[in-house]
């Protein structure tokens, strides 16, 4: 379809008047680079991207990603005019309000179209390298598009991503650079100094340059990406923050605060528009994106007739299946927990073919490796073991761009001290709702020699202060299995497991529903009522608990312990439930985790009548049953602490 580059020049003003409109309507935003990005953006849509805005949901379509999620007033701006997700003109009106569709990041769930959701900068990036090697893998032949910023760059998780994509020749793979030179505090030279063309060129990409406002240019470039093979590329374009202000042009001043009335008049009557109308749009601009909608509506329609079995669509499995394949360990055996995971994860895989992904440089200590399922290597995606390399945020995103692809579970794994590096990934998996699976071995001070820097402490606390995560410590190989099936059935929220370094007892009294319920009596003895003394616990400690019951049983003191694998399942049952498993009347408690005890106190009946073992420190290098006599994780110290409680 062809249009004028005057045709182009009208649509792209349109764009930037209905952005600084939108922006000045909020009193806040982020006018600078949809200013600069217009010409690119207007370019790429109607000559290029294969979106059909009828079926934002069409398998084969490219996948278009922004970035830098703070020019989302530009997305807003062309998804209305090419009508994704029914978006009106209102709706633009309430730009950044609550409610609205149209929030200040773009937002994935909210606004149909939004592929991810985007922001933090250059976590974009990297999920699209997820979204395109997941891509390779459906062999749908579709182009993933990123559109970044010099901010992106700057952030440390685009060398990661950068470095994976151009390492695996991931082509179909187009980044293009929106290169003004200009960020929040002035010049990237203040800060930066590197030559991204030759950065990039070392990792393996076609490197591309162009005028990002010379509309024949940007063809061109474009053109000449799609025609690469076997390398991803980065098309740099040189254009202008703030493109049409006609004082905040090329400044600072235009990232991230509205232009202003006066400048906005100044901006339209530049290019041509009426100071005085707000949010107008030509009927010719309508005309140009309906005519390329209704093109690509033809298209995604004999896709879907042709391919009618091909759906990305994120799936739980078949229960009874995956509770079939799993391999059952025999009670008084010994195994560590990511021995056990290990075992279910390659039981598991042969059920459930989407599962795919990888370890960041761990797999033979995390015992993630899908054996046999083959590697997904430079050029070769037909694989399901993926080496990420020590980039452990990279990763992350990337396994949340494989996840939100919706063909595939994504998966990434590392020690659990390292879940500080995935967090601003996790964390976006969350406000995805993607249903990402992170891995983390090693899960304790029991790390042992390797000492205080490999061993967490606060790292727990941390995943379950963050909404929508869903985070499992098994005490034993078969929680460890009720584990893996509860993370394959919830497909709304991302799933974290911890798992042991040393051997566990493989424990009686494990129940697949407790599991599933986030906590549950796991050993009893004598009246249950008011004298029992409860212990609460998780992983390691579970073991632990029951030792120092089963004497005091045998002494004919009442006793109870829990097991809480996953505190977020257990708070988020029924009263009637959570009441069943830790009745108010049994006020002596005794709570036990090696690790912060940040959380835990909401479990705590009494003050006077509960107490804790659990470590508020950092470790230390020694042998782990030395540091577990040291820092009181033994079945005698847990015995004494619950007998001074009577």
């Amino acid at each position: 379809m062809k249009f004028t580059n005057e045709q182009l020049k009208l649509a792209a003003d349109t764009i930037r008047c209905l952005c600084a409109d939108m922006i000045d309507k909020a009193k806040s935003g982020h006018p600078g680079a949809p200013l600069g990005m217009a010409d690119l953006a207007v370019t790429l849509w109607l000559k290029h991207l294969n979106v059909d805005p009828q079926d934002v949901k069409w398998p084969a379509r490219d996948r278009l990603v922004f970035s830098g999620g703070h020019a989302s007033a530009l997305v807003y701006a062309l998804f209305h005019l090419a009508g994704v997700g029914g978006l009106t003109m209102d709706e633009l009106k309430a730009f950044r309000q609550l409610g609205s569709r149209c929030c200040g990041h773009p937002e994935r769930g909210i606004m149909p179209g939004v592929e991810v959701t985007t922001g933090p900068l250059g976590q974009g990036i990297a999920m699209g390298v997820g979204l395109a090697l997941a891509a390779k893998k459906s062999a749908t032949g579709n182009k993933t598009w990123v559109f970044c910023g010099d901010g992106d760059m700057q952030e440390g998780v685009s060398h990661e991503a950068a470095s994976f994509a151009g390492a695996m020749k991931l082509d179909d793979l187009i980044l293009v650079y929106d290169s003004n030179r200009i960020t929040i505090e002035g010049s990237t030279s203040l800060a930066a100094a590197d030559d991204v063309k030759m950065r990039f060129e070392s990792y393996g990409w076609k490197v591309f340059g162009c005028n990002g406002h010379d509309f024949d240019a940007i063809d061109r470039v474009y053109k000449r990406a799609l025609k690469v093979v076997g390398s991803p590329v980065l098309i740099i374009a040189d254009t202008h923050i703030g493109q049409g202000a006609p004082t905040k042009h090329d400044s600072a001043d235009c990232h991230g605060s509205p232009l202003g009335e006066a400048e906005t008049a100044g901006l339209k009557a530049a290019l041509g528009f009426d100071p005085a109308q707000s949010f107008y749009v030509p009927d010719e601009v309508y005309a140009m994106f309906a005519a390329r909608g209704k093109r690509l509506h033809t298209t995604a329609k004999r896709y879907r007739r042709e391919h009618p079995q091909v759906a990305c669509e994120i799936k739980a499995p078949d229960y009874m299946k995956i509770v079939e394949a799993l391999p059952k360990f025999e009670t008084g055996k010994s195994i560590a927990t990511r021995s056990a995971c290990g075992e279910v994860m390659n039981a598991l895989a042969k059920v459930v073919p989407e599962l795919i992904g990888g370890s960041a440089d761990l797999g033979p200590s995390n015992k993630t490796v899908l054996k046999g399922l083959g590697d997904i290597a430079p050029g070769d995606f037909a694989g399901r073991n993926i080496h990420y390399g020590i980039r452990e945020l990279a990763m992350t995103a990337i396994a949340n761009g494989i996840t939100a692809f919706g063909s595939w579970r994504g998966y990434g794994a590392t020690f659990f001290v390292f879940s500080d590096y995935c967090k601003p990934a996790l964390r976006l998996a969350a406000l995805m709702h993607l249903p990402t699976i992170l891995v983390f071995s090693h899960d304790s001070f029991y790390v042992g020699e390797d000492g205080p820097t490999h061993e967490p402490v606060e790292q727990l606390a941390s995943l379950r202060v963050t909404p929508g995560v869903v985070t499992f410590r098994p005490a034993d190989a078969n929680e460890t299995a009720f584990a893996w099936v509860e993370m394959l059935l919830n497909t709304q929220t991302p799933s974290c497991i911890l798992t042991s370094r040393q051997n566990l007892p493989v424990l009686a009294g494990v129940r697949h529903e407790g599991v599933a319920k986030g906590a549950y009596v796991i050993y009893e003895n004598g009246p249950q009522g008011s004298e029992t003394t409860l212990f609460i616990a998780s992983g390691s400690e579970v073991s632990l608990c029951i030792e120092a019951a089963s004497r005091m049983a045998a002494e004919g003191k009442s006793v109870r312990v829990v097991s809480m694998p996953s505190q977020e399942l257990f708070i988020a049952q029924k009263r009637e439930y959570r009441d069943s498993v830790l009745p108010e009347l049994m006020r002596k408690r005794v709570i036990v985790e090696a690790g912060s005890r940040f959380g835990w106190d909401r479990f705590r009946m009494d003050f006077r009548t509960t107490r804790y073992i659990t470590l508020d420190r950092f470790g230390a290098s020694a042998p782990c049953q030395r540091l577990a006599e040291e820092f009181g994780f033994t079945a005698e110290n847990i015995y004494n602490v619950a007998k001074a409680i009577i």
